[in-house]
């Protein structure tokens, strides 16, 4: 597990932690950043990576120089079921606050985020805000995202990313990447991959390549189960951000490898509305292919994407502009259940769920 905080205090380096309350048995030594933007100075944003751990865990820590702080998290489970929470566009409003209720009560092993986190652009003291606004949930499950367009700086030099990468490490040299961009993990037989939108992903890019090879790599005997989280949605039947070249253009480019690897699942977000389609391939229904869902509404400052092509597109199974989070409940090597939960006067809803079985239980899909 990575642990990651922001602090003033320059002899914060160490996260103590053990599987007792007050007890910490063993100690990892953290790396330290820190980043400058136009007028902008961040904290000391140290990491540290601490392990190995026990599946299905409690652990308690401290990071040092805050001793009278101590948080805890559960580690995943080795092996089946497991719970994904996904919710993309977050932001820091009231929705926000609720959809992060909503999580709260629920019992899941990790959440995924398909880009969008702060909405900071570039007012930086935003990323401090909504560090402290996720802070509670973050700190006790991993959380697990790829980049947005609100993640960029909009405002060039130094780099974009520049907040994004320093803040939220994720574990890509493990995959085989040289970019925090994009990369994979594996967790109960899930492999999960994060790709980015707003960096090279034709076919001469080095997305494309690491993608490649990290998509011969899986082996569905050991990870059954293989999710995409990208942020611009390749599949999108409402009018709001229609005909993007980072929908098109990565549909385009990566959708092929995509099909020919047995993907099960393409979870997006952008656009603030909810959209499930469809085992879809080139524009039609095929049961070879990946479902698409978007999942954009987490509580995003700009409001919902109301307005959806009429009429539905047979791919497009259900649609609805609320916001609101995914759960998927992974049983076993073959079944999993998905549920959107709408945001309903504060309330959460079911109002949509399916049941997904694998490809890579179904004879008619091979990934070579």
């Amino acid at each position: 597990m990575r642990i990651s905080w922001v602090t003033d205090d320059p002899a914060s380096a160490t996260v103590d932690y053990g599987t007792s309350s007050g007890t910490y048995t063993s100690s990892a030594m953290a790396n330290t950043t820190s980043y400058s933007y136009e007028s902008y100075q961040s904290g000391q944003i140290y990491d540290a990576v601490i392990g190995p751990l026990q599946p299905s865990t409690v652990y308690y820590y401290r990071c040092s120089g805050d001793s009278s702080r101590e948080f805890n998290f559960t580690t995943p489970p080795a092996q089946f079921p497991v719970r994904l929470v996904i919710v993309g566009d977050l932001g820091q409003t009231g929705w926000t606050q609720t959809t992060l209720q909503h999580i709260a009560a629920s019992n899941y092993d990790m959440l995924l985020l398909p880009g969008d986190l702060s909405y900071a652009d570039y007012d930086e003291p935003r990323w401090d805000s909504y560090g402290r606004l996720v802070e509670p949930l973050a700190s006790q499950r991993p959380w697990m995202m790829t980049a947005g367009n609100h993640d960029v700086e909009k405002k060039v030099p130094p780099a974009p990313f520049t907040a994004y990468n320093a803040r939220w490490r994720m574990p890509f040299e493990q995959s085989g990447s040289d970019s925090n961009l994009f990369y994979s993990f594996n967790v109960a037989g899930v492999h999960v991959i994060m790709l980015c939108s707003y960096t090279a992903f034709d076919e001469d890019s080095d997305q494309y390549a690491w993608l490649q090879n990290d998509l011969q790599s899986v082996d569905r005997a050991v990870t059954p189960w293989v999710l995409v989280l990208v942020h611009a949605p390749w599949y999108n039947s409402n009018y709001a951000h229609q005909g993007e070249e980072e929908s098109v253009d990565m549909k385009q480019a990566m959708e092929g490898l995509v099909y020919q690897y047995s993907v099960d699942v393409v979870f997006a977000g952008h656009v603030h509305a909810y959209e499930r389609f469809t085992r879809v391939y080139n524009g039609e229904a095929d049961d070879r292919g990946p479902v698409y869902i978007n999942i954009g509404d987490g509580g995003n400052r700009e409001g919902l994407a109301t307005d959806y092509m009429d009429p539905q597109p047979e791919i497009s199974l259900f649609r609805e502009a609320s916001f609101g989070h995914g759960e998927l409940d992974i049983c076993n090597g073959t079944t999993a259940f998905w549920t959107w939960y709408r945001n309903d006067d504060d309330e959460s809803v079911i109002a949509d769920s399916v049941w997904l079985t694998t490809l890579a239980s179904n004879p008619n899909c091979s990934s070579s």
